[in-house]
């Protein structure tokens, strides 16, 4: 694999084109299955990536721009059951498609989080949450290995195909540990491998993007979130999204005290 900086400054190329695109009023998975977050021998992937996968009347009053740059492989927020008044974390927030969903089902005594480390992201998801008018959201630049948070500030941490883009899944499964208050609970939408991925794929930048590189096992997957502490891990298989990658349902839990 490619060092890690060599990884995030392509990661931040290819997602700050994508967000330039979304911005511009473009749809960024159009017709099945686009390149932004698509691997090698995809299959007939229509409405499984992107805004096809959100319920309509969810997104209706959204902004265009933010369904216009929905990249992800499923709809996290539907994973799990959001309450007024809770603290929700979206890592890797894109354009905020799913921070401004959970916002307004947390209700005005709760707050949405959004991580993300592309600046153009940030700009679309600022953007979108004003034009949407949503005041109990804020959208912080950072690394989702490095969550720019306090610990136990939040209930809920989402994440929407983003996870498979990191090289250090662990310290990811560690920081959304850390944030999440006891008893607090996990809903990821993430790409995974039926086999262990080739050295000579994981050394491929654009198949990272593509988010295919990155994917893990499922038991990889269970384990590595065990191993930071989390409990009745639970993934279930959504979608195919390419030859051997599977769409899939993660949910977890912080044990309480």
């Amino acid at each position: 694999m490619t060092d890690d900086q060599a990884l995030v400054d392509n990661l931040k190329a290819h997602y700050g084109a994508a967000a330039r695109k979304a911005a511009a009023g473009q749809f960024v998975i159009e017709d099945g299955c686009a390149s932004e977050c698509c691997g090698p021998a995809a299959q007939d992937t229509t409405n499984t990536l992107g805004a096809g996968l959100y319920d309509a009347s969810d997104v209706a009053e959204l902004p265009a721009r933010a369904v216009a740059g929905s990249i992800g492989c499923a709809n996290p927020v539907a994973l799990t059951r959001l309450e007024p008044g809770e603290d929700v974390l979206d890592l890797g927030s894109g354009g905020g498609i799913d921070v401004l969903l959970s916002a307004r089902r947390v209700g005005p005594t709760g707050r949405a989080y959004g991580v993300d480390m592309t600046a153009e992201m940030l700009e679309l998801a600022r953007a979108n949450q004003a034009e949407a008018g949503i005041t109990n959201a804020e959208f912080l630049e950072g690394r989702i290995e490095a969550v720019p948070l306090p610990d136990h500030s939040v209930d809920v941490v989402v994440s929407n195909c983003v996870i498979n883009l990191s090289a250090d899944k662990p310290a990811v499964f560690a920081e959304a540990f850390r944030v999440l208050r006891p008893g607090g609970r996990v809903a990821f939408a993430d790409i995974v491998a039926d086999e262990e991925v080739s050295p000579e794929l994981r050394a491929d930048t654009a198949a990272w993007a593509a988010c295919i590189a990155g994917a893990v096992t499922r038991d990889l997957y269970r384990s590595q979130l065990a191993a930071a502490g989390f409990g009745d891990v639970e993934i279930v298989d959504s979608h195919p999204v390419a030859d051997g990658f599977w769409s899939v349902f993660v949910r977890a839990r912080k044990p309480a005290p």
